[in-house]
Parts: structure tokens; sequence; C-alpha cells
């Protein structure tokens, strides 16, 4: 303990434990290195869901060589983070829908993100855990910018009193 900064105690941030935490992490942290090790390609969910495009989409962005090669299990891997949260709901949480945050805020935060993700040039599971484990400077920085806006937006959002 620093003099004069109280230690708060791990259950003050974690009240159900770290369990399921440490396993997600574990689970991700495998999943991304089997990719990588068995393909060479990083395991960004933007990178794989915009190579599902390219099923239904004439883009050339979608439609490049390494995409299309690789389109089929790039979209197992898409459909199982879906399919993944949403069995995790049903089966934990007690139902599918589980967010008090009317359906247009939600359309409109995932449009943002996927702007933030374009600009950024790939997502917080490219970034975040694929690119800092790597010790990328640019996923430093897009990490911690990505941490800064979301902590500022949270705190903005607080104090204007928006509710779901």
């Amino acid at each position: 303990m620093i003099e004069g900064i109280p230690v708060l105690p791990l259950t003050e941030f974690f009240p159900r434990g770290v369990a399921q935490y440490l396993l997600g992490g574990l689970l991700v942290g495998l999943g991304v290195a089997v990719i990588y090790l068995a393909t060479g390609i990083i395991a960004g969910a933007s990178t794989f869901l915009e190579s599902t495009l390219s099923y239904i989409s004439d883009v050339p962005r979608f439609n490049r060589f390494k995409y299309v090669e690789s389109r089929n299990w790039r979209f197992v891997f898409t459909a199982g983070i879906v399919s993944g949260a949403a069995v995790y709901a049903a089966l934990f949480q007690g139902g599918i829908w589980t967010t008090e945050v009317q359906w247009w805020r939600l359309l409109g935060g995932g449009f943002l993100v996927g702007v933030g993700t374009r600009l950024g040039k790939g997502c917080t599971s490219g970034h975040g855990v694929c690119g800092v484990g790597s010790l990328s400077n640019t996923s430093l920085v897009n990490v911690a910018t990505f941490l800064a806006i979301a902590i500022g937006t949270a705190q903005l959002v607080q104090a204007v009193g928006v509710a779901p």
C-alpha cells in the first residue's frame, strides 16, 4: 500500500469472483494462439466479420483473395462468437436479450463501434488481445485510446444522467 492511498478489496471490483473472467481470458488466449499458429492470421473479430461479408457483397474490399480463400472457417469463428454469447446468456442469464437499453441505442452504438473499428484499423480483440500481446506500438496506442474514450464517454453519460 502506498501511503495515503487506500487499497480496495478485490471483492469491491469483482463481487461475483474472478473465475469466469480467468476462464474466458484463457479460452480467448488459447483460441487466438491456435488460429495464429495454424494459419498465421491474427484473430481480430472485425477482420473476420469483414471476410464473412464476402459471401453477400461484391465490394472489392470484402472480396480480397485472402478473405475469400479463408472465409469458410472465418465464418465459423464469427458464428461461434455470436452463438457462444447467445448460449451463455440463455443458460446463465435467463434469456438471450439481457439489456434494458433500447434497440435504437444499441444500433447507434454498433454503428459507432464499426466506424471506430475502421478508423483504428482493427478492433479490441485484434489490438487488445493480439496486438498488445505482441507488444505492437500501434496496438498499445489504440488500446489506450479505446480505454480513454470509453471512460470519458461513460463519465459524460453518467454526468448527463442518461439511463438505458
